[in-house]
């Protein structure tokens, strides 16, 4: 694994590598009590190693989700998403739907708001980095999957790796200007159904700064931080801005920089690091048809770079739902 300042090694969790650059399935680690401490330091390693660690069959239910990922860090939470008289559906409120069904656990019509907004999900991101301060590491958890062959995996991109072989003048190019990108969730919704979302108006909505090339600061690499959500780069004209952030996304999702990660059974957990990895949603024949219930934590980012040019304390926006 190139570029690790120091490779860790492993004496209670046992590693599968999933991709020859990123991703790994970890085994050995009992969810049904507390994590001990050299344990929970293992996993973090392996996060930094690896960016994305996939645990099977955890048998985790919403509190001990909630409770293990507080270990990671403070937690993000779904109050500006509760508009309008919306309630939270979770008995947590760190608690996102990341999945398909409804306040009844019905499965959502495909031409429902809810199913337009997720189509933004299918589109190579970072969750967060819309908001003011980003997010570090994401907990997913399969509480149902659609039947085999139906869609609904995962797929992960190295945005480390992306960098480490970028071609040596668009390195200097990234080293020379330290582009700055403006995220919106607006934005990315717009991309991922534009007919639907046509009167919606990014730029009516303040937009969060991050510098594109940072350092990933658990393993001392440099990574790319780009993502769907990225509006615009800032302080360059709009052809040049479209041509690099559409190049870079491009060049960090080449097909030897993905991995699809499948959803085997109820209990699976993928935990990845957005301040290294992208990911996207897959869709499939399941839409409309078949439950896909998924649940997410979010942790703040607690780096050096987490409120990239943000204002510290500053307010982040939700989306407004009404179906």
């Amino acid at each position: 694994m190139p570029g690790l300042l120091t490779q860790p090694t492993f004496n209670h969790i046992t590693i599968k590598e999933l991709h020859p650059t990123f991703v790994a399935e970890i085994q050995g680690v009992d969810f049904s009590k507390t994590i001990e401490p050299e344990v929970f330091s293992e996993i973090r390693a392996a996060l930094a190693k690896y960016g994305v660690c996939v645990f099977r069959a955890t048998g985790l239910d919403d509190t001990r989700h909630v409770e293990f990922s507080r270990l990671f860090g403070e937690l993000d939470d779904i109050k500006p998403y509760l508009t309008g008289g919306r309630k939270a559906k979770f008995p947590y409120l760190e608690l996102f739907d990341a999945g398909n069904t409804d306040d009844k656990g019905e499965v959502i019509g495909i031409d429902s708001q809810r199913a337009h907004y997720n189509k933004g999900n299918g589109l190579w991101h970072v969750d967060s980095s819309f908001n003011p301060r980003r997010a570090s590491y994401s907990l997913l958890l399969a509480h149902s999957i659609p039947p085999p062959g139906t869609g609904g995996s995962t797929f992960f991109a190295d945005t480390r790796t992306a960098y480490d072989t970028l071609p040596s003048p668009l390195k200097t190019d990234l080293e020379t200007n330290d582009y700055i990108a403006a995220h919106s969730l607006f934005h990315s919704r717009k991309l991922g159904s534009p007919i639907y979302f046509s009167d919606l108006d990014p730029l009516a909505h303040k937009m969060t700064l991050h510098k594109i090339l940072q350092t990933h600061e658990p393993s001392g690499r440099k990574n790319l931080y780009i993502a769907r959500h990225a509006h615009h780069i800032e302080c360059v004209n709009e052809e040049k801005s479209e041509d690099l952030l559409e190049g870079l996304i491009g060049w960090a999702t080449r097909e030897e920089l993905v991995c699809e990660v499948h959803w085997e059974q109820e209990g699976d957990l993928v935990v990845w690091d957005n301040t290294c990895v992208m990911h996207r949603a897959s869709g499939g024949s399941f839409e409309g048809r078949f439950k896909r219930d998924m649940r997410r934590t979010t942790v703040h980012d607690g780096s050096s770079t987490a409120w990239g040019l943000n204002d510290r304390g500053e307010v982040k926006q939700g989306f407004a739902m009404t179906s």
